[in-house]
């Protein structure tokens, strides 16, 4: 009676002040006697009608369910009168937080990239290591550019497939930006931006990752890491034998000999010339190459019809397959005339491959021409010589790619090295040192025994590592000297330093050698001196 007795009163006094409102109040006065009348007859919600809606609720959602329980809650707390807004927020926001919690994203990366826990961390670094080494013994220079470029420094030809593969959109300032499919393009642009202060020729060398949508195969992700070495300002075949005698150098360096890996190498200057002699126009030549680039991966009727779809009669068809079964200088002589420029330059490639000893990686092969519109002569292409696994690595000389970006011809080569076929590799061969990676690999672990004695241990570790030793320091107090072992174990420590109560009282540590089991006792003095 109290309620309605001030319901009253509201009334009256929103009367007075606007009639609208008035007429406002009077529908919400009716929705909430509506709303009590209906929790109490009937039909409506007794204790025992809730239990079984609750029971035997089937909902189709979540949210479903989240929005059954608050209206039962509304419900309740209006049969109680009064605190039905304040109580019934509150259950709302626990329901949220329950039913938050009930919700688990998706663990598993985007499809096609890779998660590196520290376990894959390890051969990851293990990997660019090597590759990062190879390239210091050869004298280049390391560089970097960022992941996200313009998208129009790789929009360069139609008929490129990497094109339909990029991953690319308009960014919040409605500039088009796409994240890099490869490595090469952002060298010319820094090559391009350096202008006349580049000193050539110019030797630089990039480990970094590269986005491409595309179908997925064993060693083929959406997301790669690719290591590219690059020679700017060079004009003979100098500088392709420097860079395919890196490659063969970093195959040996990881245990991979010339009987499991070659490197077909070609030249785009042949199917020109035969394109020529065929009297094929000039302006289809780059789409001739997307074409040819798919030869052992299509069957050879579908490349003679896409051959013909971009605008070869049957004549200049059966010219480029002819071509493309030459695999021999020899051959090559045969195809293009002895006296023939790109025959000579091919035959000087293999002279000068005899003498850094890397022939019998290489291999002479027509049907290499690399599919992106760049490349302008010489190409090349690792591979598994099983047949296992698509190409290892591939690259090849792109003189005209800054003039295609605005700038002046340049001569320039280079190679990219994807790191995911490799991995798989080093794996079918036994080569990846498993063992050596199986741990983090620290010098020492330092140990408290009792928190009194943390103070001393940090001390201690402060020493080693100023004395470049990788030091764990045990970081929980109560831990067991069995666990201690066991992560000293884990962490492929070589000497565990224990300090305990008796340890700090006489101001040593006592180390022990993990391989030998051998102990003794130094003193915090002459630590530095016992490494």
């Amino acid at each position: 009676s109290s309620s309605s007795s001030s319901s009253s009163e509201g009334r009256r006094m929103i009367s007075m002040s606007s009639p609208s409102l008035s007429s406002h109040f009077d529908a919400s006065a009716m929705a909430l006697q509506t709303t009590r009348a209906s929790s109490t007859n009937a039909v409506g919600f007794t204790n025992a009608h809730r239990r079984h809606a609750v029971r035997d609720a089937t909902p189709t959602s979540t949210s479903t369910t989240t929005d059954t329980k608050r209206g039962l809650c509304a419900v309740t707390h209006a049969e109680q009168g009064g605190g039905g807004r304040s109580v019934t927020k509150q259950t709302a926001n626990m329901d949220n937080k329950k039913s938050e919690g009930a919700r688990q994203i998706d663990l598993n990366p985007p499809k096609g990239t890779r998660d590196f826990p520290p376990e894959e961390m390890r051969k990851r670094n293990w990997l660019f290591d090597r590759f990062r080494q190879t390239a210091l013994q050869f004298g280049f220079e390391e560089f970097d550019a960022p992941v996200l470029e313009s998208e129009a420094l790789f929009t360069r030809k139609a008929g490129e497939e990497i094109q339909g593969q990029l991953y690319n959109f308009s960014d919040k300032g409605d500039r088009r930006v796409s994240l890099r499919p490869e490595l090469t393009p952002s060298l010319a642009r820094l090559i391009m931006q350096k202008g006349k202060s580049l000193a050539v020729p110019a030797k630089w060398f990039a480990i970094g990752q590269c986005w491409r949508y595309e179908r997925m195969t064993r060693g083929r992700r959406r997301e790669h890491y690719q290591w590219n070495m690059d020679i700017v300002g060079v004009e003979g075949v100098e500088a392709e034998v420097e860079l395919l005698s890196a490659i063969c150098h970093f195959f040996s360096s990881v245990g991979i000999t010339s009987e499991d890996v070659g490197i077909k190498v070609n030249s785009r200057k042949v199917l020109a010339r035969v394109m020529e002699k065929a009297g094929v126009p000039e302006n289809i030549f780059a789409n001739v190459c997307v074409v040819v680039d798919k030869i052992e991966k299509l069957p050879r009727e579908k490349i003679v019809e896409e051959l013909r779809e971009v605008g070869l009669n049957e004549q200049a068809t059966q010219s480029v397959l002819t071509c493309m079964e030459t695999n021999s200088l020899e051959g090559l002589k045969n195809l293009l005339g002895e006296e023939d420029e790109c025959a000579k330059e091919m035959e000087k490639l293999f002279v000068l491959a005899r003498a850094y000893g890397i022939e019998d990686w290489l291999v002479f092969d027509a049907s290499v021409v690399r599919g992106l519109a760049y490349y302008t002569g010489v190409v090349f292409e690792g591979f598994d010589r099983r047949g296992e696994l698509r190409a290892i690595c591939g690259g090849g000389r792109y003189d005209g790619l800054i003039s295609t970006l605005g700038g002046e011809r340049t001569p320039m080569v280079g190679f990219g090295f994807g790191d995911a076929v490799i991995v798989e590799l080093l794996k079918d061969r036994g080569l990846m040192p498993e063992e050596m990676l199986k741990t983090m690999n620290v010098d020492d672990v330092v140990f408290s025994m009792d928190e009194s004695c943390r103070e001393m241990a940090m001390r201690a570790a402060s020493v080693l590592r100023k004395n470049g030793r990788k030091v764990d320091v045990v970081l929980e107090d109560g831990k067991k000297s069995k666990w201690t072992f066991k992560h000293s174990e884990r962490v492929g420590a070589k000497r565990l330093l224990t300090i305990g109560k008796k340890e700090q009282q006489d101001g040593i540590v006592r180390v022990k050698n993990l391989e030998t089991r051998e102990e003794v006792d130094v003193s915090l003095d002459q630590l530095e001196r016992s490494i």
